[in-house]
Parts: structure tokens; sequence; C-alpha cells
């Protein structure tokens, strides 16, 4: 029997997460291969579930609009669920759409019993600078136990307040702290940065450092001298959507740097038109900080990982399975 936390933390903990690339370069912190081992051994579980009680995980996603790095994330959601095992059912919605379509998919996926896990694909798009989604209000339609991506006005209210404890845990957040953790990188007094103050990212990664006691600031659009604030950082997370945003120059030497950013930019080259880079200058980045993600194969992978576990989780909570 996994337990999932405990096992989690395990078998990251057996695997090297850190390969160098050379003698003067910081290590590389593999997601990929940290997660490639998370999905084993929820498969594991999967294959057991099914062969005890017939059933299996469920996730749903409920796209809106066509924003091509979404479109990036639910392709590996998609590849991960077939790996593991899992269900998957995806509600495609226009950007034309109103709140309440996107309310009505949701409402239809709480009723399904089949499905344990649902997430609205985030950012939704805005439709001008007067009209945008409510995302509030689409989010307080989901149901709390169906709540994988952590993103839920209580589960958020119960991750700032000591002593309770959130149903679920963002995903990307969640992923950064596993990665820091499995590769025994000390969080506790240390000083924390996180760069972007989204309610996707850069909010549940600070409050969940706070957790882990870090000393913790946010640095966003109207931070006066950012880089002096980063260069104070023995962690940065950066999460600012922006292509090449943090320099050499705005790093403290020897921190470790986690990079969220998934940026798109134009290559003629590659199979989708485009290809991924991060918020970080990664050739810069790696010679002054003593480990890095990389992007993509850093966050990204482990992003999803904590996706499929949360939905294990929450499969084996709604099925009574133990």
């Amino acid at each position: 029997m996994i337990e999932p936390k405990k096992k989690q933390r395990k078998v990251l903990l057996l695997v090297n997460l850190f390969s160098a690339v050379n003698s003067d370069s910081a290590r590389i912190i593999d997601g990929r291969s940290a997660a490639e081992e998370i999905k084993s051994s929820i498969a594991v579980e999967v294959s057991r579930m099914k062969e005890s009680i017939g059933k299996v995980p469920g996730l749903a996603v409920i796209m809106v609009g066509q924003r091509r790095d979404s479109l990036a994330y639910v392709r590996n959601k998609i590849m991960a669920c077939h790996e593991v095992g899992f269900r998957f059912s995806i509600a495609e919605l226009p950007e034309s759409c109103t709140e309440d379509d996107v309310c009505d998919a949701l409402s239809n996926y709480n009723k399904d019993a089949s499905i344990h896990g649902i997430l609205v694909q985030l950012p939704l798009p805005q439709k001008s600078l007067e009209q945008h989604f409510d995302e509030g209000k689409i989010l307080n339609v989901l149901s709390l136990e169906k709540d994988v991506d952590g993103f839920h006005p209580l589960n958020i209210g119960n991750l700032a307040i000591q002593g309770r404890e959130p149903l679920f845990i963002p995903c990307t957040a969640k992923g950064c702290i596993e990665l820091l953790l499995s590769s025994d990188v000390e969080i506790v007094g240390k000083r924390a940065v996180v760069i972007g103050r989204s309610n996707i990212v850069g909010l549940p990664t600070f409050l969940l450092l706070q957790r882990h006691h870090a000393t913790v600031s946010i640095v966003h659009a109207y931070s006066e001298n950012p880089e002096i604030i980063t260069r104070e950082a023995d962690i940065l997370v950066a999460a600012a959507g922006v292509p090449n945003l943090v320099r050499g120059s705005w790093l403290k030497p020897g921190a470790v740097v986690l990079d969220v950013g998934i940026n798109p930019i134009e290559d003629p080259e590659s199979e989708h038109g485009y290809r991924l880079i991060g918020d970080v200058c990664f050739e810069e980045a790696v010679r002054i900080a003593s480990a890095v993600t990389p992007v993509p194969g850093g966050v990204g992978p482990m992003t999803v990982a904590m996706l499929l576990l949360n939905t294990l989780e929450a499969a084996k909570r709604a099925l009574c399975f133990t």
C-alpha cells in the first residue's frame, strides 16, 4: 500500500536530481526524472485499484480558448493520464463562451461519479479591457473534493492559515517544494524570493515557503529595484511569465533557482512552430547559481506529477480505497 506523501518523499530521495553540466556550472535539477518515478508509483497504485474495485481515477479539464501555453500544459496532462492509467475528459469551450457555459461544464463534472478531479485551465482569457471571466465565481462552483488544482477559495484560505490543512495544495507550488526538499535544499530560515504574485503560482508558492519557515519576499510589477531584492535570495522562484527576465546579475552566488516560466517563442523549425523558454536566462544562471531548473524539464513535469498525485488522493477518498 502506498502512503502518497510519504512514498513520494521516499521515492524522490532515492532519485539523484542533480547532474553536473561541467565543474564550473550549476547543478541541473532534473524534474523529469523525479516526475517519472512518481508516475511509476502512481501507475502501480492505479493498477491495484483497478484490480481491487474495477475503477480508476478520473481527471477532467475545462479549457477556454486556445492559448499556446495552455495547449502545451493540457497536452502534457493528457499524456500523463494515459501513462498512469487515469480516465481523462476534456471540455473545450470557445473564447466567446460565457461564464455560465464554464459553470455548466463544471457542474456536469461535479455530478459525474467517474471524475474525481476537475481543473479549469487557468488563466482564463480576457475578452477585453472591460470584460473578463470572474475566476472567483467560477472556482466557487467547483466541488471542493474535486479541486485537485488547489485553487478553490477554501483550499487557498486553509493554506494561508496556520494550523489548518487544505484538501489539496496547488500543484506548481507543491512541485517546487518537493524539488527543494528532495534535493536536500535547506528551506528553514533561508531567504526566499518569489517573482510574480499570480493566484496560480506566485501566491501559493509564497504561502507554502512560509509554511516551511523561509523568510519570503514577493517581487511584482510595482517593485522598485527588483534585482536588488532577488540578489538577497538563497532560493529564487521565477514565475513572472516574462522570457529571460532574470539575468545573472539578479542572482546571489550559490542561490538555488526554480524557473517556473514557460514562455512560447516563435521557432519555425520546431514541430509546433514555437519552443518554450523560461523566465530565467539559463546560460547566465548556470554560471552563478548552485542549482537551477531547466525549461522545459524542470518544474513543469513535477507540476503534472503533483496533479496526478492529488487526483489519486481524491479518487481514494471518493471510493474509500486504501
